[in-house]
Order: structure tokens, then C-alpha cells, then sequence
């Protein structure tokens, strides 16, 4: 959205005129990111987990490509080929152990923008479109993340391929085709690692591009803000830049402290011991889990443990754990309250704590031994994880009465109410 009282880009040198002639390269990021996009004025430090997640997706991408440059392919020296990287190549280990920790924070910001999303209703209209591009970014993190944690080749990196994959024999009919085809074969070998690499070398990059759309849906409406009420004027905003570029500044800062004392003090405080075992098909592990951004949904795959009339449980948990995602599509037409910040929803804002914790029970017991009484827990956890979505949500957008809403930022920021009334 280009607001009446956006700053307009003016090139002062002639070589920027030329530029801005030919490829108006420096517009386009001024009117982006800089001070030509007026941002509201209260946004708070939830919104800079969006540029914490781009951060740690550019860290992903320029590691991933060093360590594509030394990686082997190859079942049979895979394993051996990572050693190389963490004992012989000059800084290998500081590379690697980036790229692995790397992803975790990634998805440390993507569940934190997730949640803001959730709380401040920025999946409402008229940002149903940025809501479902960020879903599809999370399923193409979800896909690549699987895929790097194949390729070290350890004993939960093979296992976890055999686990993952074994669900699309589940599907009736094409289950099998598909799995095989994954595979190249009836199980995790060569050929399956060859296509794992290509595809998690590829998909960083298709990821970028829906994160171009991302920002190019952010930028038609404009920016959500913790009292989801519209901008109404320029008092509302502030230029995105020196603003809030030096808001997020101070928030990479930050996350870069702690990303690199866990990377050079707890390096494999996030993985799994197992993973330093070359893979052996013939013994498998006492505890097969996937990395922790995955426990909730594993979790709920877990939770199916009997056949429901003429589907298998396998099945079951396999739909159950694709539509605990897919669900998210859907949330801009289950909450159909006219407010959008749960800031003035009370009861909605009780029932999103509850979900939550929810979540958090359900990634311990996705990280906890297949036994009871996790499987038990799971199961209620995952009954109220859809129950939250489907039932819950639906009925509070017609029952619950929320609080006023102030009648513009200003008044939210400053408490006092606009001197001059302004127009809608």
C-alpha cells in the first residue's frame, strides 16, 4: 500500500537517476523496507521475528551452498564426507554447526511469527493472502528441514528417512508408487539420498521466491498492528526506516548472541546423539524422533493407535498430521469476529494460552518414548489442538463480546484521543 504521505524516492546523484530509469533497483527497496513504506507506529518486537526468519534463512542458504561444495551424495561416503567437513576443511566445523543450529533458530523465529499471526488476527481481511503464503512458507521449511536431517547419514538420519517415508504407504492405492518413487527403491539407499539433496539444495530457493510474495502481499494492505485497528492517517505511521530498521537491528544483534554461544559452546545441544553413528539398516534405534521443530506433529501421528472402522491407524495419523497443518489454510473463515487483535478479545485470549500450552505438551510427548502415558496425553492434546481450530474459534466469533477498540493508533499509543477527527 502506497499511503498519500509516503516518502517518495529521489535520487540526487545522476547515476542514480540513470539507475532509477533503467532498473529502479533502489526504489523498489526504499519503498520496501525503507523510509518510503510508513509503517504503523505501535508495532511491537513480536513484529521483528519476520526479519529474524529472513535473517537465518540467508545464514541457511550461504552455509548450505559451502557445504553442498564438500558434501558427497553418496550412501557409501555420506557419513564420512560430513566428518571431512567438521575435521579437515578449513572452518568446517564453524559451517556446519551454523547450518545445523541455523535451523533451528529459523524455526524458533517462523513459530514466533506464527504465534504474533495468531494473536493479533493477522490472518483477518484483507490479509488472507499474506496469511496463506506464510503457511505455504512453513510447509516448504517443514519439507526442507526434513530433508537436511537425511543427509548426514547417521543412524536418526536413516531412520528417520525409513519412518517419514514409510507413511505414504499408508495412502490406499498410490501410497506404495509414491513411496517408492521417493526412494528410488523399497528403502532409504543411494538413489533416495541423491534425490534429498537435490530437492533440499533446491527448495531454500523456491522458498525465497514465495518469500518475495510474502512481502509483495505484506505491502498491498499494509502492515497488521497489536490493536488491529486501520491507519487512518500519517499520524498513524512512521517511515519503516531509521524506525524500525534500527528496531530490528537491535533484535539480530541479539539473536546473533545467542545463536553463535550456542553454536560454539552448545553445538549439539539441539540434535541427537544417534546421528554420529554411520547408518545401520539392520539396528535400529531404542527411540526414532525427528528434529524438535517437529515433536507437536509427530506427536499427533503418534496418537492414532487404533483402526477407526475400515481405516488403519497409520492412516489416521498420517491425515491427522497433515491437517493439523492444513487447518491453518482455513483460519481466515473459521474466526469470523470483526475484531482482530486478541488484545480486546478476553475469552479468546484465554483459549489461545490454552492452545499454546497445548502445543508445548504436544511437542514433549512428540520428543518422549512412544509409551505411556505420552500416547494418552497426545491424544488429548491433539483432540483439543483441532477442537481449538474447528469448534472453539467458530463459536467464540459469534458469542464472545469484545472490549472497545480505541479509535485510531495515536490514541492506543499516546491515550489520548485525536484533537481533529480523521477520516476512515
Amino acid at each position: 500500500m502506497s499511503f498519500p504521505w509516503a516518502k517518495q524516492y529521489t535520487p540526487t546523484t545522476e547515476l542514480g537517476q540513470w539507475m532509477d530509469k533503467q532498473l529502479p533497483l533502489p526504489r523498489f527497496v526504499y519503498n520496501s523496507v525503507g523510509a518510503g513504506y510508513p509503517a504503523p507506529r505501535n508495532l511491537n518486537y513480536m513484529w521483528n521475528f519476520g526479519s529474524l526468519a529472513g535473517l537465518f534463512l540467508v545464514i541457511q542458504i550461504v552455509t548450505g551452498i559451502i557445504l553442498a561444495m564438500h558434501y558427497a551424495a553418496n550412501s557409501e561416503i555420506a557419513f564420512d564426507s560430513v566428518e571431512h567437513i567438521m575435521r579437515d576443511v578449513n572452518s568446517g566445523w564453524m559451517i556446519r554447526y551454523a547450518h545445523a543450529n541455523g535451523a533451528s533458530f529459523f524455526f524458533i523465529a517462523l513459530y514466533m511469527h506464527i504465534a504474533r499471526g495468531l494473536y493479533y488476527g493477522s490472518y483477518k481481511a484483507p490479509r488472507e493472502m499474506l496469511w496463506l503464503l506464510g503457511v505455504v512458507i512453513y510447509l516448504l521449511a517443514m519439507a526442507t528441514g526434513f530433508l537436511g536431517y537425511v543427509l548426514p547419514w547417521g543412524q536418526m538420519s536413516f531412520w528417520g528417512a525409513k519412518v517419514i517415508t514409510g507413511l505414504f504407504e499408508a495412502i490406499p492405492f498410490i501410497g506404495k508408487p509414491i513411496q517408492e518413487l521417493l526412494l528410488g527403491g523399497f528403502a532409504p539407499d543411494n538413489a533416495a539420498l541423491n534425490r534429498f539433496f537435490s530437492l533440499h539444495y533446491l527448495l531454500p530457493f523456491v522458498i525465497v521466491g514465495v518469500v518475495i510474495m510474502h512481502i509483495w502481499a505484506l505491502h498491498i494492505p499494509g502492515s497488521n498492528n497489536p490493536t488491529g485497528v486501520d491507519v487512518k492517517g500519517p499520524q498513524d505511521t512512521v517511515p519503516f526506516h531509521p524506525y524500525y530498521t534500527a528496531k530490528d537491528g537491535w533484535t539480530v544483534g541479539l539473536a546473533l548472541i545467542f545463536f553463535t554461544a550456542l553454536m560454539f559452546f552448545l553445538p549439539n545441544a539441539l540434535g541427537h546423539a544417534d546421528n554420529y553413528i554411520p547408518a545401520n539398516p539392520l539396528s535400529t534405534p531404542a527411540h526414532i524422533v525427528p528434529e524438535w521443530y517437529f515433536w507437536p506433529w509427530y506427536a499427533i501421528l503418534r496418537a492414532f493407535t487404533f483402526d477407526f472402522l475400515f481405516i488403519p491407524a497409520k492412516l489416521l495419523g498420517v491425515l491427522a498430521m497433515f491437517s493439523a497443518i492444513l487447518v491453518w489454510f482455513f483460519l481466515p473463515w473459521l474466526d469470523k469476529s470483526p475484531v482482530r487483535s486478541g488484545s480486546f478479545r478476553p475469552k479468546f485470549k484465554i483459549f489461545y494460552i490454552v492452545l499454546l500450552i497445548d502445543v508445548l505438551i504436544l511437542g514433549y510427548c512428540g520428543g518422549a518414548p512412544a509409551e505411556e502415558p505420552f500416547v494418552m496425553i497426545s491424544q488429548l492434546a491433539a483432540a483439543y489442538y483441532f477442537a481449538h481450530f474447528l469448534i472453539i474459534l467458530p463459536l467464540l466469533s459469534s458469542l464472545e463480546k469484545p472490549e472497545p477498540l480505541p479509535n485510531s493508533i495515536t490514541e492506543s499509543v499516546t491515550g489520548k484521543p485525536l484533537k481533529t477527527p480523521v477520516k476512515n
